[in-house]
């Protein structure tokens, strides 16, 4: 099946209030453009070089997204136009993001990443550590970040009881932040979660955001 195909098929599986961010990671510009021409606005890269290197060889008004893990000294590539990070795990990385967007006159949306899964190579927060993010002197200071949510990536496995598990955690996780941090914050709202082979089981579990990559664009390109 082509791009476009790809894209018909799994919006018309996707409810309303549910966005599909295209996982284009090590995909060409034309494999991009195949994607943007059929309707799709919503991107998303993991390697802030690799995103700052192909944002400007493509329309402007697409709204680029980061998931990666974001080291501190490669916020600047993309401080001038991301739209959403989605992978913000630490105190400093948001003070670097909030120094950046200030730079740039902006105000970045960010999502506070939470580790869910059941395997060490996941990076993320765990809710104390998030309380302690929120309720501290440092984050009251921030002036050009906006805690828009949250997101988690479930273990890679087959066993899809636990997978739902772990998406349902996730969503109590934003239920309580919501509540205690949130609950007259309007931008508060997004909850990311689902990829290709998982993504039906999150959005039966609350997810706002699907990252999906393979299932549009095919395999992953490395080279």
């Amino acid at each position: 099946m082509s791009i476009a195909e790809n894209l018909h098929r799994i919006t018309k599986t996707l409810p309303p209030g549910v966005k599909l961010v295209a996982v284009s990671k090590t995909h060409s510009v034309e494999e991009i453009m195949e994607a943007y021409q059929t309707g799709q606005r919503c991107f998303a890269e993991n390697k802030a070089q690799e995103l700052s290197a192909k944002q400007p060889l493509l329309p402007s008004d697409i709204e680029w997204h980061f998931i990666g893990h974001l080291q501190s000294n490669k916020v600047k590539y993309i401080a001038p136009f991301v739209s959403l990070i989605h992978s913000v795990d630490s105190l400093k990385l948001l003070q670097v993001i909030d120094k950046e967007a200030s730079k740039n006159g902006r105000t970045i949306s960010c999502l506070l990443q939470f580790h869910i899964a059941e395997e060490d190579t996941k990076f993320g927060l765990d809710i104390e550590e998030a309380e302690e993010i929120l309720e501290s002197k440092a984050y009251r200071e921030l002036k050009n970040i906006s805690i828009a949510g949250i997101m988690g990536m479930a273990t890679f496995t087959d066993d899809y009881d636990q997978v739902r598990r772990e998406f349902r955690h996730l969503k109590a996780i934003f239920d309580q932040l919501k509540g205690k941090y949130f609950a007259h914050d309007p931008a508060f709202r997004e909850i990311s979660m689902g990829m290709s082979d998982d993504y039906e089981i999150a959005v039966s579990e609350g997810s706002t955001l699907v990252r999906i990559g393979s299932s549009i664009f095919g395999a992953r390109i490395y080279t």
